[in-house]
């Protein structure tokens, strides 16, 4: 005669909680990340147009960019403008819709905390960063682009950029209505695409304008990626100075502003 034995005592007991912090939030920048990508919109706005925009400005003689080759003033300049494609236009917009439809409200009760929410939508952007950047060196390299300087000055650089337009676009998002952060975003953007030393060299301004222009982070950006990757400077600390100032108080202002719905 045999005897049916059991699991061992708790073998298939449950066990309710929530999955480890660092996985909830590796989880969320994927999701975060696959949208961003799904999404032609976002596309066209964080590789498209900053891809015609260096093939047509630096094939076709439109703007005088001063001596050398026009690739090598424009590159810095489109990877600035596709930073703040990333990290203001695209994460304001989409923020902004997601706490207009409660998808913020809904996330903000789930085990993940706030911040960790926060973490991975900046983990999304960097990762699609990584994308454009690679994207864009590719073609630059393609047009005869000859870049100078150290890659860790053009890093930091970039991070800081990253840090400042991440931390004024939920500024916008958490503050104004979806379609006012729609229509603020695309107006900032070709503003500052206008404006902020992306295309057109700064010194074409007057000079009052240019002293204000130059205080801008997409300035900054541009003009500190140009110092290394153009001109080889070591590290360019005045514009590094005016991105971590922008940094600190658009976070700032993120965190203390921001309304989930």
């Amino acid at each position: 005669m045999t005897t049916a034995t059991g699991p061992a005592t708790g073998t298939y007991a449950p066990k309710p909680g929530a999955a480890p912090l660092p996985r909830m939030i590796a989880a969320q920048a994927v999701l975060e990340t696959k949208m961003l990508l799904r999404n032609g919109e976002q596309l066209l706005l964080t590789v498209v147009i900053p891809t015609l925009l260096l093939v047509l400005f630096s094939s076709v003689d439109i703007v005088d960019t001063g001596a050398g080759k026009s690739v090598d003033f424009l590159t810095p300049g489109i990877l600035a403008l596709a930073v703040m494609s990333t990290a203001f236009t695209g994460q304001a917009i989409a923020t902004g819709f997601e706490r207009r439809y409660g998808v913020l409200k809904r996330l903000a009760s789930s085990p993940l905390p706030r911040w960790g929410l926060m973490t991975a939508k900046t983990a999304s952007v960097l990762v699609t960063e990584v994308l454009q950047v690679i994207l864009l060196t590719a073609i630059a390299f393609s047009l005869g682009w000859s870049p100078h300087g150290g890659p860790l000055a053009v890093l930091l650089l970039l991070v800081l950029g990253t840090a400042a337009f991440s931390g004024l676009g939920l500024l916008m998002a958490g503050t104004l209505r979806a379609e006012a952060t729609l229509a603020a975003a695309n107006l900032v953007f070709l503003l500052l695409l206008v404006g902020g030393g992306v295309i057109v060299p700064l010194d074409k301004f007057p000079a009052g304008a240019r002293g204000v222009l130059e205080l801008l982070p997409v300035s900054a950006l541009s003009d500190g990626l140009r110092a290394v990757l153009q001109h080889g400077a070591a590290m360019p600390w005045g514009d590094c100075g005016i991105l971590a100032v922008w940094a600190v108080v658009g976070l700032a202002a993120a965190g203390k502003f921001f309304r989930w719905e």
